[in-house]
């Protein structure tokens, strides 16, 4: 038990801003071992943003809860997940080589690509949210938050990693993530979506697998496998899929 919530703390400090207690022995292939907890940890900061919703729902109408919520999520996160979504565009979007794709994607500034990702991605979850009654848009942010985390770990375990730098932001155990791992973030990530109507579940998953899966087979075509900006970009792009779907039914 001690070591699985050394884990869970683990996956705290890699994917949020939230504060913990120092780790302990800490080792390099914690973080792989800890992603069965990254969708535990998405119900976290979609719990929090969905509360930030429903408070400022009180008081304003339209799209300004949803860019409350929107805003508290890039809070507590660090915006990790949006960097990796703008560094995955302008990678993908403006390298004609493996090589450059990953140049590209390891520098700092933001591209065109990357700005034009984040306002599409970005924009379409206000508006989307914004059609939605409060408490529809809490529970539709609950859920995504949990989806999109559980679609980077089946990443995690499905494709190659393919970064070798001494400064990458994720390095995978030598086993990488098993399948009894992808099995419990599942549980623990798609569980809220018992609570939305059996149709908006389904349409929830299958637009989120359909994006994640888009993305995951252009950067498997372009670079080979994922690095860790792409799985924020899958993680964003699962999180859009999910929403649209939900809103499709609750809306």
């Amino acid at each position: 038990m001690g070591r699985q919530v050394q884990l869970l703390l683990c996956a705290v400090q890699f994917l949020t801003r939230l504060p913990t207690p120092p780790l302990r022995g800490f080792e390099p292939d914690w973080i792989t071992r800890s992603a069965r907890y990254f969708p535990l940890i998405g119900l976290l900061v979609g719990g929090i943003c969905a509360l930030v919703l429903l408070a400022a729902s009180q008081v304003w109408s339209g799209w300004v809860p949803a860019l409350l919520a929107l805003g508290a999520g890039l809070l507590l996160t660090g915006g990790f997940h949006e960097d990796g979504l703008a560094d995955t565009a302008d990678g993908l979007g403006g390298g004609q080589t493996r090589e450059r794709r990953l140049e590209i994607m390891k520098d700092s500034r933001v591209g065109t690509y990357g700005v034009l990702a984040l306002v599409v991605v970005l924009g379409l979850k206000a508006a989307t949210l914004a059609t939605l009654t409060p408490l529809s848009a809490a529970l539709a942010l609950l859920a995504v938050h949990g989806i999109g985390r559980v679609a980077a770990v089946a990443t995690m375990a499905a494709l190659p990693h393919v970064s070798d730098r001494a400064d990458a932001k994720y390095k995978p155990a030598p086993d990488g993530v098993k399948p009894a791992e992808v099995l419990v973030a599942a549980l623990l990530g798609l569980w809220p979506l018992l609570l939305a109507p059996p149709l908006g579940a389904l349409a929830a998953i299958g637009l989120a697998a359909a994006f994640a899966v888009a993305m995951a087979l252009m950067a498997r075509r372009l670079i080979g496998g994922y690095v860790g900006d792409v799985l924020g970009a899958i993680e964003q792009l699962a999180e859009l899929g999910a929403l649209l779907g939900l809103a499709a039914v609750l809306a």
